[in-house]
């Protein structure tokens, strides 16, 4: 289990050959490189063309069908591609545009309806002649109050409003004086009643034809897919060719005209053009080798007639994170993946701690060997179908776990011992963790018990580590400190959580047993006192970098900080519980499933329900309890062991520039 050393590579070439070196180099397949921030009009094209892209397979994606009716893929060249995603985000462009057209005409028809057939040729002819004409609706109760003076026709009178005309000789500009401030204006509609009516139509049609043609589209997904991973990688390289550092280059007409291309093509030309103008400049990049790579980076480099500068890197510099194990440590990869958590480069490779507490701490949420059954044969499912093996076998090992887990418990898909068969239940007949073989009270206190222990295991060897790490520094003295002030409040969590009698804080004067062993009755002074003595230690020691003065001062001046590290030691440990109690919760809601299922069986008719059942919650508590594994069994190893090592996750995963 090792990160593996990193060298810091300078590497240097002409620019004229800027573009094949960056090919080579990707070829290689062997250097992190450093961010840049590329520009110019080629990027831009890749970018705008990988939006087009995106949201073309969005549209088409959106587009539902069954397996049988899937259409039978195209393939297209790149530019065809990039055309038919165009197209394709046009039409959807113009169906939204159509929809939008038709909720407006429907708002001003369903605004128009009670007035009739409303044409607005009519009001401009009449007001052509001298006669204008304005619509109004005011409460019918109020129509009364209309001045003498003003000329109104009534056209209806419906829900209590009534609709009249205004008719005038000349054109109101004001409202009249004599009018009703009830009375409010209806504006004439731009087009008429039948117009928009026949637009509606119209859009519908169209529209029936842009489906019609985005769903024939669904046969171009594979190639935009494609076109997407490629246009990818085409951002990635010319992102690093257009942010390489280079000597200056006189600007040129062409140079300066560049913000001016029409097209990708005439970009790329112009791309060549200023490379060749570079003559013997030179173009140089920065990144980050694994040292076993050195030798075909260097025989590389010399085939290449590049130059090349190796240093180990600065203490600030943003070293990727290269992890080197043997396969079974691997096989937590795909997990560490998903999480998307990187050690840093100047921290610990916990890979295969993770990999043994988190199949531990699975098993025991899970907590059942009926469900581990389940797991292990999804994993022997998946390994005959994927070609990638370490996701499997994953699977299979945490199945196989849970299944030595839910044997030790006698725990069966929630089905009570006495139902259970003789061969199963004996397999745990002298387990502790069985409550027909320890009762339920002492069964569940022994796996209280042994989370503790878990914990109590854990985070020691996360601060034997750290004293391996700083054992040429004081600074170890600090870690054993923070040891021995763990192990001392492990038992006052025994004491707090588990049994006061059995766990004593004070002499009684009686010995104590515990874990098959014999203490003297002055246990609880010694861990009490190495509880101190190790807070003290820590105090002295946890900040030490040369001077002892300056490491107590520091934690003087986070005095706060350092007095809530003993509260922490113990919430940490007693955080541990959460094994046992979310494994409680699953085993309550299998055996409520099973009770609720369990008369339906009993009646043929009712059978299939029962099953149905059975299936749905057993599935549904299922996937709660891989919930419960991603909160409570992923924390406890990137949150509080991870803390007690020191870690922070922010590392940046190694990943070399080369070809998807």
């Amino acid at each position: 289990m090792a990160i593996v050393q990193m060298k810091k590579v300078s590497l240097v070439v002409l620019n004229s050959e800027r573009k094949e070196s960056l090919k080579k180099l990707r070829k290689m397949g062997l250097v992190h490189l450093e961010a840049l921030e590329g520009e110019g009009p080629v990027l831009a094209a890749y970018k705008e063309y990988s939006s087009v892209t995106d949201k073309a397979l969005s549209v088409i994606d959106e587009i539902k069908l069954p397996k049988k009716l899937l259409p039978v893929q195209v393939q297209l060249s790149k530019d065809g591609a990039v055309q038919k995603a165009k197209e394709i985000l046009a039409l959807s462009d113009r169906k939204k545009s159509l929809l939008d057209s038709i909720s407006q005409n429907l708002l001003e028809l369903e605004r128009l309806s009670k007035w009739g057939s409303v044409e607005p040729q009519n009001f401009a002819f009449l007001a052509e002649k001298g006669i204008f004409l304005y619509m109004y609706e005011i409460p019918v109760d109020k129509y009364g109050l209309i001045g003498k003076d003003l000329n109104t026709i009534l056209v209806n009178s419906v829900n209590k409003v009534a609709r009249f005309l205004l008719l005038s000789q000349e054109e109101v500009t004001d409202r009249p004086a004599s009018l009703p401030p009830e009375a409010y204006s209806v504006p004439l509609p731009e087009k008429s009643s039948e117009e928009l009516a026949i637009s509606i139509e119209s859009s519908k049609k169209e529209i029936e034809r842009i489906e019609a043609e985005l769903l024939d589209a669904k046969k171009y997904a594979s190639t935009l897919a494609e076109l997407k991973k490629t246009l990818a990688s085409d951002i990635e390289f010319e992102t690093i060719y257009s942010g390489m550092d280079r000597e200056d280059l006189l600007l040129s007409e062409k140079e300066s005209e560049s913000s001016e291309i029409s097209s990708l093509e005439d970009a790329i030309k112009a791309q060549e053009e200023e490379e060749v103008a570079g003559g013997t400049r030179l173009a140089w990049l920065v990144g980050y080798l694994p040292v076993d790579s050195i030798e075909a980076f260097s025989a590389e480099c010399k085939a290449n007639e590049w130059a090349y500068a190796m240093t180990d890197p600065a203490e600030d510099d943003e070293v990727p994170t290269k992890l080197h194990n043997n396969k079974l440590v691997s096989l937590i990869y795909p997990l560490t993946d998903f999480l998307d958590v990187t050690p840093g480069y100047h921290e610990y490779d916990i890979s295969g701690w993770f990999l043994l507490f988190f199949c531990v701490f699975f098993a025991m949420i899970f907590a059942d060997a009926g469900y581990g059954l389940l797991i292990a044969l999804v994993g022997i499912l998946l390994c005959a179908k994927l070609k990638s093996k370490s996701l499997p076998v994953l699977v299979t090992l945490l199945g196989v776990c849970t299944m030595v887990w839910g044997t030790l418990t006698c725990s069966l898909f929630g089905i009570p011992v006495e139902n259970l068969p003789t061969w199963f239940t004996s397999l745990s007949d002298n387990s502790l963790f069985a409550a027909h073989n320890v009762g339920s009270d002492a069964a569940d206190t022994n796996q209280k018990v042994f989370c503790f222990v878990l914990a109590l295991i854990q985070l020691s060897i996360a601060h034997i580590k750290g004293i391996i790490a700083n054992r040429k520094s004081l600074k170890a003295i600090g870690e054993f400190g923070s040891l021995i002030e763990l192990w001392g409040m492990f038992y006052v969590v025994m004491n707090m959580v588990v049994d006061s009698a059995k766990f004593p804080l004070s002499d009684t004067g009686s010995p104590i047993e515990a874990f098959g062993l014999v203490w003297p009755s002055n246990t609880p002074y010694i861990c009490i006192g190495v509880l101190l003595f190790g807070f003290v230690l820590n105090f002295v020691f946890s900040n030490y970098s040369g001077s002892i003065v300056a490491s107590i001062l520091e934690s003087l001046k986070n005095i706060i900080s350092v007095l809530l590290g003993i509260v922490n030691v113990f919430s940490d440990i007693v955080s541990y519980i959460r094994l046992w109690a979310v494994a409680l919760a699953g085993a309550a809601i299998s055996s409520t499933v099973n009770t609720m299922a369990g008369p339906m069986l009993g009646k043929l008719v009712l059978v299939i329900f029962g099953i149905v059942l059975l299936v749905f919650g057993h599935g549904l508590n299922m996937m709660l309890n891989l919930l419960s594994v991603i909160v409570h069994g992923v924390r406890l190893n990137t949150l509080e062991f991870s803390t007690h090592l020191g870690m922070t996750w922010s590392g940046t995963k190694y990943s070399p520039f080369r070809e998807k």
